[in-house]
């Protein structure tokens, strides 16, 4: 597995990363709007810090179905928020949720480190924006789905096979554009342009995604699938499906994990890495339980 690097940082192999989410969305599924106002988000971040994330996810546009956000207001919501914490946060490795590059461009002169394209190149000149900047990419599989959709009876032959093609040549298109190898993810995207079959096949053979070199992010915290899986759960009642599925992404070498609570997921992946320590192995603190 590659070094990830993003603002001069370095996450080696075995070292996990802490994406905390914070939405400036009036109907986010999770928060229903707690975060939309700029001093709430401004907290949010701060929380976020003070539960050990590395990364902050930043993001104007709710993923489901909703009312119309044009780029202009996406970028009233984002780009003041970006500016703002990269003043009161200056080491935070901050991250934009944003297929457009328009709003990628903004955020970038705002003081981003890192453009997650949830949504799987759509706007391909996203990367250009990327290389540009000498900023990192998030290149994610959600299934050629136009953005904000959620498509029916979604098929794949072999929906792990699909997802690392597409995300492996999203990630070798964004090095040719320009940006730097060891700052773009892969990120299977888990529930877009998937179902719960789709997603839990993709969370049991992550490992193959880890296998490409590629560093792997993972976007599961309390989605539909965990909800599904365990019942029909509705959203608050996900926090213990979510933290058993990060730990299983984090035995197969996932190196990235967006979560809405900083705090929990650090905690989780901090036993996990206890329990994958092997003192005396010749593969040091790290070492494949295959």
């Amino acid at each position: 597995m590659s070094i990830l690097r993003l603002r001069g940082r370095e996450f080696r192999p075995g070292e996990f990363a802490i994406m905390a989410v914070v939405n400036r969305t009036p109907d986010s599924f999770f928060d229903r709007g707690r975060t939309y106002g700029f001093a709430a988000a401004l907290d949010a971040v701060d929380a976020a810090v003070a539960g050990g994330a590395d990364i902050v996810d930043i993001g104007g546009v709710k993923a489901g179905p909703g009312d119309e956000v044009d780029p202009a207001e996406e970028i009233r919501r984002v780009a003041g928020l970006v500016a703002a914490v990269r003043e009161r946060h200056p080491d935070l490795i901050i991250s934009v949720d944003t297929w457009r590059a328009e709003v990628g461009e903004v955020v970038a002169r705002a003081g981003a480190d890192l453009l997650n394209d949830t949504w799987g190149g759509v706007d391909p000149g996203l990367a250009g924006v990327a290389a540009e900047h000498g900023i990192g990419l998030v290149c994610a599989h959600a299934g050629r789905a136009v953005p904000r959709t959620r498509p029916h009876r979604v098929a794949y032959d072999d929906v792990v096979a699909d997802v690392i093609g597409y995300t492996v040549d999203l990630a070798e298109r964004a090095a040719a554009a320009g940006v730097a190898r060891e700052s773009i993810l892969i990120d299977p995207a888990h529930d877009f342009g998937k179902n719960t079959w789709h997603s839990l096949e993709v969370g049991r053979r992550l490992h193959e995604m880890v296998g490409t070199g590629w560093p792997v992010l993972v976007a599961v915290s309390n989605k539909d699938f965990v909800g599904e899986t365990l019942g029909g759960l509705p959203v608050e009642q996900r926090h213990a499906g979510t933290l058993a599925t990060l730990a299983v992404s984090a035995w197969q070498g996932a190196r990235v994990f967006r979560v809405h609570d900083a705090a929990s997921a650090r905690a989780a992946l901090s036993a996990v890495t206890a329990l994958r320590e092997r003192p005396g192995s010749p593969y040091g603190a790290w070492e494949s339980a295959g």
